[in-house]
């Protein structure tokens, strides 16, 4: 089983989302986070001056899949996710060497 950690721009989690749900993968916690990359944030110009913002936001997706959905889960993101410009985000892929579902006490595959 592996953890696919995926950090996106906010504008794009209903598209990621069924993308996902078109492979077969429903199950997923959303986290709203802040960050920076190679963009370093955005400047604007008001008419007081420069604002700038360090962090914008994203969200992170956490989703636990069996080893052979994890490519078809990073083809499901990227499609939709991926403009091309800097702060598309992010995939990080983990292992993971349990699941447990709390309600019924199943481990492993039957707990994703």
């Amino acid at each position: 089983m592996k953890k696919i950690e995926a950090i996106i721009r906010p504008e794009n989690l209903d598209a990621v989302r069924a993308g996902l749900e078109k492979k077969g993968i429903v199950g997923m916690t959303v986290t709203d986070v802040q960050g920076r990359g190679r963009q370093k944030g955005v400047c604007l110009q008001w008419r007081a001056g420069e604002y700038c913002v360090e962090f914008l936001p994203k969200l992170k997706l956490d989703i636990i899949v069996d080893d052979d959905k994890v490519e078809p889960a990073i083809e499901a993101i990227s499609e939709v996710a991926k403009t091309g410009r800097n702060g598309d985000g992010k995939i990080f892929i983990y292992p993971v060497e349990e699941v447990i579902r709390l309600s019924t006490g199943e481990r492993g595959k039957q707990a994703i």
